[in-house]
């Protein structure tokens, strides 16, 4: 199945308008083009989502226009605008934070940990293809489509959200990637945003979803297998 022009376009518009916003929050703090870490970080992150959004576009271009309408302001429940706004903040911070330390010094992580981040970061993004991948209906705000069924097969075997998992991952990596420790403290406040979220959403998956709660039953763990 082949995209739209116009799907593409608005794509490419986007994807523009995020990595120009993610350079712009590494580096402005920082003042300088001289942060190698952010520079690994950004051009592995560019890699990572063109190359996601190409094969959606292609093997799923529906996918990709449900991905589209996503911000707070596209959320049909409350509590859900507000933990968009929250997830929103504190993935801003999650970028910046890094990149004052770096202007400061406060932290001196030795290249392993910069290496690891990088490698969580593409962990991090592979799960979320996984989960892209087996459920065309992964959109960016929480909905039930008319057409949607509940999706039990690939990652979702193991656990009931595989794309939040990837994302706690690869944005784990972020703050280590960018050589940062007090990084993860903005990565500590967006998980406890993201479980918020998720647990919202099942909620409303049972009232709205048939058989949302049935596999709910099936598959015990939320995020890692045999643990939560």
């Amino acid at each position: 199945m082949k995209a739209s022009v116009s799907l593409m376009t608005k794509t490419i518009a986007g994807i523009a308008a995020l990595l120009v916003a993610v350079g712009a929050l590494l580096f402005l703090p920082v003042w300088s083009l001289g942060y190698w870490q952010a520079w690994i970080f950004w051009f592995e992150f560019a890699g990572l989502v063109v190359a996601v959004t190409i094969y959606l576009l292609v093997k799923d271009p529906a996918l990709v226009e449900r991905r589209l309408k996503g911000g707070p302001t596209a959320e049909k429940e409350k509590s859900q605008r507000i933990i968009q706004w929250l997830a929103m903040l504190f993935f801003v911070a999650l970028l910046v934070l890094p990149a004052v330390d770096h202007r400061l010094g406060w932290s001196h992580l030795s290249w392993w940990f910069v290496l690891l981040g990088n490698v969580f970061v593409v962990i991090g993004w592979f799960v979320i293809f996984l989960a892209f991948r087996e459920n065309s209906f992964a959109s960016s705000i929480i909905e039930v489509d008319k057409e949607q069924s509940v999706v039990s097969t690939g990652p979702y075997r193991l656990v009931r959200h595989p794309m939040y998992a990837g994302a706690l991952i690869f944005m784990l990596g972020i703050p280590l990637a960018l050589g940062s420790w007090w990084g993860l403290l903005s990565w500590a406040a967006l998980a406890a945003v993201i479980i918020w979220r998720l647990l919202d959403e099942e909620e409303y998956l049972s009232r709205n979803l048939p058989g949302y709660a049935d596999y709910c039953a099936r598959t015990c763990y939320r995020l890692i297998p045999r643990i939560y």
